[in-house]
């Protein structure tokens, strides 16, 4: 485990990406609103575009569309909040209207580099289901989902019409791989920020923690274990989903997150967005780091034994 000095003689680092799906104002607001309170800094990915309506999507919520939505990011990144990608739609887009997507981002959000999460319902996701795997784990991968998945994330593929990798190169810095349920995200993976020469398109991977569902949220984040990653002067990367059951429909926070968060931001700990941690982490490096074989078939090997263990392989 690579061991850090903080800015600031900050004990720790957290942080979180939250993927949009399901997320509205009215069930995600809350959310941000006490981040804010307690000047914990994070980054909520958006969809650009909503879903074609012929397109079969997962997972739906508001799209820089809305206006009012789109409204409520800005101010949000007024206010010191990242603003990621989460592909552009929640539907599958073709080429033309993934370039339009990235270009609209940009244009509102004036980011020069975007952080990116794969949406899992969408053709155009990239380096996605066995192409994010190496060595055996690959290879099980394939037999436990029969090979479907890989014919359905095709945004690598050259001759794919959902092909749109040299823009990934161009304009996305970061994207998220693997999620471990370990919390202290530099010792599950210490090699991050990561190149890997495999997938050549991708700039940068990083890992996160898996809390993608409130249950998962809160059994990662217990009190002993944010003691343990204080302890180890380690960095957590949380995985989420805040628009999935985080407020209930009177717009109230659960107060075991409420309770959660308070505990962290109680602590002497750094509290920015997920690029500004992983340009820490690659600026303390004289140079790119790229993942060695042995490294990448540890995580997978890891990775998907977790899956596998908590029922899923996606």
């Amino acid at each position: 485990m690579r061991h850090i000095q903080w800015p600031e003689n900050k004990k720790f680092a957290f942080t979180i990406f939250d993927d949009t799906d399901f997320s509205t104002i009215q069930n995600t607001k809350p959310v941000y609103d006490l981040l804010q309170k307690l000047n914990i800094k994070t980054t909520k990915s958006c969809w650009v575009y909503n879903p074609d309506p012929n397109t079969k999507a997962l997972n739906n919520g508001s799209s820089l569309e809305n206006k009012d939505y789109r409204e409520w990011l800005l101010e949000m990144q007024t206010n010191g909040f990242e603003i990621a990608l989460h592909n552009v739609s929640s539907g599958s887009s073709k080429r033309d209207k993934i370039i339009s997507g990235i270009n609209d981002f940009k244009e509102i959000f004036k980011y020069d580099n975007i952080i990116f999460a794969n949406h899992a319902g969408t053709r155009d996701s990239i380096y996605w289901a066995s192409s994010r795997l190496s060595g055996v784990s690959k290879l099980l991968y394939k037999l436990l989902t029969r090979n479907k998945k890989d014919n359905s994330f095709v945004g690598h593929v050259l001759t794919s019409e959902y092909y749109w990798a040299d823009y990934l190169q161009k304009h996305v810095k970061y994207i998220r791989n693997f999620t471990f349920r370990e919390i202290n995200t530099l010792k599950a993976c210490p090699q991050m920020p990561y190149r890997n020469s495999k997938t050549p398109m991708a700039n940068y991977w990083f890992a996160s923690c898996d809390g993608g569902t409130l249950s998962s949220f809160c059994q990662a984040l217990t009190k002993d274990k944010i003691d343990r990653l204080i302890d180890e002067q380690g960095c957590c990367i949380m995985y989420t989903h805040f628009g999935a059951g985080f407020v209930d429909s009177n717009g109230k926070i659960d107060k075991n997150f409420s309770e959660i968060m308070e505990y962290i931001a109680s602590k002497n700990g750094w509290f920015s967005p997920v690029s500004e941690v992983l340009n820490y982490l690659q600026d303390l490096r004289d140079a790119d780091y790229y993942i060695t074989r042995q490294e990448h078939d540890s995580l997978s090997r890891k990775w998907l034994f977790e899956k596998v263990i908590n029922g899923g392989t996606s």
